[in-house]
């Protein structure tokens, strides 16, 4: 083959590998919103360097932005009672949900700030270097249990919304009193592996077999646990509403995307329901739960609760740090 041919070859395979590429990037952008931050999604492995969805990605994508729909209505209903609102993510991890929400929210109004709560101190050093990277001044990230953030000074003295996505087990409950101490406006839950309870059932079946026929629905391991999580949202919904809370329950995904898909959205109405903590009583001592009414509803059990740290100004951890010098 003569030299020109190869070159026209290698030309030919260049133009197309650009043409295939482009045409990716197009395919891409199409199941984007207007604007994303393709960069970010870089970051977070949600794209592939070249670019590109794949099957596992374009999963993770649909369900957080999804979810992140959820979030943004209810931030658009608090935006005419003030322009700084405040989010605390609870188990944030790698922070997806938190980096894209501010990325396709809080960015574009220039207001607002983020709080990602997280225990591995790797995630939150990871989060940090890449928020500083990209520019989110007014995205925070804390190394710190969910059950401690509620007394953490470097927090606002008030919170509008907390999210807790996949929070394992009782971390969920953890968001909630959280969100409960930081008169919270709104709560979105998607709990994870609520394994507490269904403990608590099997330590008690033997007892329970004999005093209620209703003990039957946990007596195989399998129903244990399906009854477990059930109960758990069930029991967390009616604290809600017992704490002036109207609550929807729905599905964030379908099944294919996720069998952890269980959507709790809680928004304050101030009205309290008596029924609804008449019957989450009612619930423990049919199921033989009384232990929990102290543990997880301290509202309703009389526990005292140590009172969150106040932030001396709500308004200065969203200062970014090389400014607030100059703000002090």
């Amino acid at each position: 083959m003569s030299q020109d041919a190869t070159k026209k070859r290698a030309a030919g395979a260049h133009h197309a590998g650009a043409a295939g590429q482009k045409h990716a990037e197009d395919a891409v952008r199409a199941e984007l919103r207007p604007g994303q931050s393709i960069e970010l999604l870089k970051a977070l492995h949600i794209l592939t360097r070249e670019g590109r969805l794949n099957q596992d990605s374009r999963r993770k994508l649909k369900q957080v932005e999804h979810l992140v729909r959820f979030i943004e209505k209810i931030l658009d209903e608090l935006t005419p009672h003030g322009d700084q609102l405040t989010l605390a993510d609870h188990g944030a991890g790698k922070s997806y949900l938190g980096f894209i929400l501010y990325d396709l929210w809080f960015k574009p109004r220039g207001s607002g700030c983020i709080w990602g709560i997280e225990t591995r101190p790797e995630l939150v050093e990871r989060s940090r270097e890449l928020a500083a990277r990209l520019g989110f001044e007014r995205m925070r990230f804390l190394n710190i249990a969910a059950a401690d953030a509620a007394h953490e000074a470097a927090l606002p003295a008030r919170i509008d919304v907390v999210t807790a996505l996949h929070a394992c087990d009782s971390a969920t409950d953890d968001a909630i009193a959280f969100g409960l101490a930081k008169q919270a406006q709104a709560m979105v839950l998607v709990p994870c592996c609520q394994a507490e309870l269904a403990a608590r059932l099997r330590m008690n079946k033997a007892l329970q077999l004999s005093r209620t026929p209703l003990a039957e629905l946990w007596r195989h391991p399998l129903h244990t646990r399906e009854l477990g999580s059930q109960l758990t949202n069930v029991l967390r919904c009616l604290y809600l509403e017992s704490q002036g809370y109207g609550v929807t329950v729905t599905e964030l995904v379908g099944w294919e995307h996720s069998l952890k898909n269980e959507l709790i959205i809680a928004r304050y109405s101030g009205h309290k329901k008596r029924s609804a903590a008449e019957r989450l009583r009612a619930l423990l001592d049919e199921f033989g739960l009384g232990a929990l009414l102290p543990l997880r509803f301290a509202a309703l059990a009389g526990t005292p609760q140590r009172p969150a740290v106040p932030a001396p100004d709500p308004e200065a951890p969203c200062i970014p740090a090389q400014k607030r010098e100059a703000h002090d």
